[in-house]
């Protein structure tokens, strides 16, 4: 079951620059930063009482937030929701005609699994489920 947003994912050209600009807006700095290989990006986390916000940042030109951002500039990537059971959800949404764009859940940022819905069968958003490794 979802259970709230876990994160707003942008995709950002600069992430020290983007870093800079969200902390003056949120009035907070990054509480992490981290680097996920397996996607290719960059990581940078602002929270806001309970909301938090991932700043993504391609490190390879065949990311796919490279991919994101040479088709439709910097803005809002997804949103991720938070679950209690990764793989249950993942079925179920299956079930009920969502593309799950990944066959079993992977690791993410900020020690979570994860996996993402086709944005085509969402109104064109990216749903990101998000699990917390325990």
């Amino acid at each position: 079951m979802l259970t709230n947003v876990e994160h707003i994912g942008i995709a950002v050209r600069d992430i020290a620059a983007s870093n800079a600009l969200f902390a003056k807006l949120l009035n907070v700095q990054p509480y992490k930063s981290e680097t996920v290989e397996a996607e290719g990006v960059t990581t940078s986390f602002f929270q806001v009482n309970q909301t938090k916000i991932e700043l993504l940042e391609a490190i390879n030109p065949t990311s796919p937030i490279a991919k994101f951002l040479e088709k439709k500039g910097e803005g809002i990537h997804h949103i991720a929701f938070e679950v209690d059971d990764i793989r249950t959800e993942m079925d179920r949404l299956q079930q009920e005609g969502f593309t799950v764009l990944n066959e079993t859940p992977k690791r993410g940022a900020d020690n979570k699994l994860v996996c993402f819905l086709h944005p085509k069968g969402t109104n064109g958003v990216l749903i990101e489920l998000c699990q917390e490794i325990r």
